[in-house]
């Protein structure tokens, strides 16, 4: 599987918004068009470098090839749509307001409480991008999340930048120690990649380039 960034397609998003809803149990009568237009619209907001159209139709690409992993792949998958909706890089807030957005939006479609409360927990979750034990619906998402890792040498480098222009308000000093700070805390973990298939193919790659640009960064005086 490449693992580069795919490009984004508005009128692919939309036909899998479609889909995703209707496959997690929204009424016929129930009209997923404008929801559709509030997520994409913030999804394109310009503050937006890396969290973009783009990044979210590579998660929900690789939710394609993660989803016999899931127990709920809709609920993942709508997990996938609010994950990043509400996105402002100097908040922290982020993961929680974009969690209450899906509480508000989803029963107002018609799906149901118990896979509403599954997408905003999993929301919630990709604050860690730690899911339990035998949470196979945290594991699909949070692998799917951080696949980005997992790029070629040249599309991590346009992972990397994109992630700097994000945060264009910060310092060079002071983001290059809070960038080694995370990258150190990635490659600390035990597993990156909690699902087989990310273990397999992810897990390795993705250590390449975090500990290369860790390297970069340490060159530098970090």
């Amino acid at each position: 599987m490449d693992t580069g960034t795919p490009r984004s397609d508005t009128a692919d998003l939309r036909a899998r918004w479609h889909a995703t809803v209707s496959a997690a149990g929204a009424p016929a009568d129930r009209d997923p068009e404008p929801y559709a237009d509030r997520l994409l619209a913030a999804w394109a907001e310009p503050q937006r470098r890396y969290h973009t159209t783009a990044h979210l139709a590579d998660v929900l690409a690789r939710i394609d090839v993660l989803a016999p992993h899931a127990a709920d792949p809709a609920a993942v998958r709508l997990a996938a749509w609010f994950h990043d909706a509400v996105y402002r890089p100097d908040r922290s807030e982020n993961e929680e307001r974009s969690a209450a957005l899906a509480e508000r939006a989803l029963p107002e479609l018609g799906i149901d409480p118990a896979r509403t409360a599954e997408v905003a927990r999993l929301v919630r979750l990709t604050v860690t991008h730690d899911p339990a034990p035998g949470d196979t619906d945290g594991e699909a998402l949070c692998d799917a999340d951080l696949a980005v890792l997992a790029g070629t040498p040249d599309a991590y480098a346009a992972y990397a930048a994109a992630v700097r222009a994000e945060y264009g308000f910060v310092p060079d000093d002071a983001f290059r120690t809070g960038r080694a700070a995370v990258l150190r805390q990635l490659l600390d973990l035990p597993r990156l990649y909690r699902t087989p298939y990310g273990a397999e193919h992810w897990e390795a790659p993705a250590r390449a380039n975090l500990a290369a640009e860790l390297a970069d960064l340490t060159d530098r005086g970090i």
